[in-house]
């Protein structure tokens, strides 16, 4: 009795893989233990980069909106306590937006709640 496989399926699956390894160096797109590995760990990497960018663009925002706040004779810290008492609704994003495209509406907002 002849070994019954799916080849279709199998084909498939492995013409997925070797799609998304397209662009790899040498053997990470051409030998498919290998591409399977590579793509796979690719994938994880972008799972968890795509949490970690999050992070990243937000620790730029405080950094900018610091270094904004500075020149203006405050810290971040202060200048988040005195946005909070005053209720000021602004996010982190917009702010740090403000701090480098707008500096003069920056400062009127230090001042606003100073």
């Amino acid at each position: 009795m002849p070994r019954s496989v799916n080849k279709v399926a199998a084909h498939q699956r492995k013409k997925k893989y070797f799609k998304l390894a397209k662009g790899y160096w040498g053997a990470r797109s051409k030998v498919w233990t290998i591409v399977k590995h590579h793509v796979e760990k690719g994938l994880q990497h972008a799972y968890r980069d795509r949490r970690n960018k999050k992070r990243t663009f937000r620790a730029l925002w405080i950094v900018r909106i610091n270094a904004a706040a500075r020149l203006n004779g405050t810290t971040y810290s202060r200048l988040m306590s005195a946005l909070r008492t005053n209720n000021i609704e602004i996010n982190r994003k917009v702010l740090a937006d403000v701090a480098m495209n707008h500096p003069a509406v920056f400062t009127a907002i230090v001042k606003q709640v100073a």
